[in-house]
């Protein structure tokens, strides 16, 4: 091999080098992320992105969110973390969407010890959703949402079953819709899915509005910085003072 082919394929390693993600470091710790109700870990991407970007190891959790009950997507997501992480799935962080909240309460209400993670929740039906109690007896919505969906309800809801959280939990909602129906709906402030209201539950850490929609809520980059932040220190950051 001549001596300009060794130099050329050593610029180009060094390039490719150069153009490399960060590594994540062997003993990073460990998020998993779930997406919401007929949604899949496509959504989650940018928010993954960037919370890998922060030094975490991530896992995407897809799940079958519209064709299972939600006692069988909790028992899929137990079976993942027991595969990926073992005893030291109580360690393990967890950020999710809508009614990914709903189903990492139901696994760690199911453990018999408090989780020793953090959680995030971005725009969870804590107390259910007013929408689903509306359309409760809707062929079309049922079929749509599944059973799990369907169960989403405020008064006779899995919500309502799950009692007050036993975790470090940060609750971010929005206060903006891209639903007139669903908004008209729902009493109060709203991202078009969930009330502000609803978001909150019995046990929080910390809980923020921000001004943004159910559905694009995990791709800002301001909300990204508030789960980062909280992941790292168990509160959001701090609130800038109002201008008088």
């Amino acid at each position: 091999m001549s001596s300009s082919l060794r130099l050329s394929l050593a610029a180009l390693g060094l390039l490719a080098g150069c153009c490399s993600p960060p590594a994540v470091p062997d003993k990073a710790e460990s998020v998993v992320v779930i997406h919401g109700l007929g949604r899949t870990p496509a959504s989650m991407k940018l928010l993954v992105s960037r919370i890998e970007g922060s030094g975490y190891s991530v896992t995407n959790f897809g799940y079958p969110s519209t064709s299972e009950p939600i006692e069988a997507l909790t028992a899929l997501l137990g079976a993942e973390l027991e595969e990926r992480f073992g005893e030291g799935s109580s360690e393990v962080h967890f950020v999710t969407h809508s009614m990914g909240g709903v189903l990492v309460r139901s696994y760690l209400n199911e453990q018999p010890e408090p989780h020793q993670g953090r959680v995030v929740m971005l725009s969870p039906p804590n107390q259910g959703s007013e929408i689903i109690d509306t359309f409760a007896d809707s062929e079309l919505l049922r079929s749509l949402l599944g059973p799990a969906g369907m169960k989403l309800g405020t008064d006779e809801g899995v919500t309502s079953e799950l009692g007050p959280v036993r975790f470090e939990l940060g609750v971010l909602t929005g206060d903006r819709s891209l639903s007139p129906l669903g908004s008209w709906l729902i009493p109060g402030p709203d991202d078009g899915k969930v009330s502000v209201e609803s978001a909150s539950v019995e046990g929080v850490s910390d809980f923020r509005v921000v001004h943004a929609t159910h559905t694009f809520i995990m791709n800002r980059r301001d909300v990204a910085e508030e789960v980062v932040h909280f992941l790292e220190r168990g509160e959001f950051l701090p609130l800038e003072p109002e201008d008088d």
